[in-house]
């Protein structure tokens, strides 16, 4: 799937800055950048226009879209959040994997109908837009108010799982599928309108991922921005920033030293450090090492 739209100055800008860290290293003519995100490729070409390449083309491309304030996507946003918000809902979503420290969280919340009155007036919504302080007070406010399901993937573990057959969206998907499962099956659910996640890959694909999982979840509602629309993926958003945050912390105090967050240069810098500290093989217990920031770190160390 191509998806091909012309964007002005700022969001041209924006995409600079936000794909820095996925670029490809070779120059194309007329074309600023071309950069590698999971299952889409993004190029941005002199003339102003962006092409999103991919089975997840669509998904990439109207987070941009959105930002522009295309009318089309902002109606049917619109129209989702009436009908997704005050629902009975199981929501999940993932931090996590665009850091290069720490783990993978994958959570499912499930949300009543009664609930949403006490979860709108804590301020729930998309754990990106809300501070780690805020965080840290309200996760285990909604913790002990609705129910829900986890999955930590160390460091470790996902290196150990990542190959060239088995990419970022599919351990996602794995993970998601795995909590969705749990808990649709538990004995905490008794009303239900809607199974949601945050889209990260087209359904079929979403299914391909999975579809050698001893236990798969059907009946899934896949939308984009769902944190935005669904208190029970804001929830889960919420939770899982809470676990990353924790796991993180305990890294960054067993190694004495404050890990950065997200996947740039400061990242690399601090991966330097803690390789002439402890050692490369360090980085295999905290770091996701399928991302160009091993490349980075190591490739100025001499051993």
């Amino acid at each position: 799937m191509n998806v091909v739209f012309k964007v002005d100055d700022e969001t041209k800008n924006k995409l600079i800055k936000y794909y820095e860290d996925k670029k490809k290293d070779k120059v194309i003519p007329y074309v600023v950048f071309q950069a590698n995100d999971n299952d889409t490729v993004v190029t941005l070409y002199e003339s102003g226009k962006v092409m999103f390449q991919g089975t997840s083309a669509d998904v990439d491309a109207s987070m941009w879209q959105e930002m522009m304030g295309i009318s089309a996507v902002k109606e049917k946003d619109e129209k989702e959040i009436k009908l997704y918000h005050n629902c009975n809902s199981i929501g999940s979503d993932e931090v996590g994997t665009g850091d290069y420290f720490g783990p993978i969280v994958v959570t499912a919340s499930y949300v009543k109908k009664e609930d949403v009155d006490f979860l709108d007036k804590l301020g729930v919504g998309d754990s990106k837009k809300i501070d780690d302080e805020k965080i840290k007070k309200i996760a285990p406010e909604i913790a002990k108010r609705i129910s829900y399901e986890s999955i930590i993937l160390t460091p470790k573990e996902y290196n150990e799982r990542h190959n060239n057959d088995v990419n970022m969206n599919k351990v996602k998907a794995i993970m998601h599928n795995m909590v969705l499962y749990k808990l649709r099956h538990s004995d905490k659910i008794d009303k239900l309108d809607y199974i949601i996640v945050d889209e990260f890959a087209k359904e079929n694909r979403y299914y391909g991922y999975i579809e050698n999982e001893p236990a798969i979840q059907k009946g899934i509602t896949f939308m984009t921005k769902a944190e935005d629309k669904n208190l029970a993926v804001a929830c889960s958003s919420i939770i899982s920033r809470y676990l990353f945050l924790r796991e993180w912390n305990k890294m960054s105090d067993e190694l004495h030293i404050t890990l950065p967050k997200g996947a740039g240069k400061e990242v690399d810098n601090i991966g330097k450090e803690v390789v002439e500290k402890y050692g490369k093989e360090k980085l295999n217990e905290i770091a996701k090492l399928s991302f160009k920031n091993t490349e980075r770190i190591l490739g100025t160390l001499i051993y």
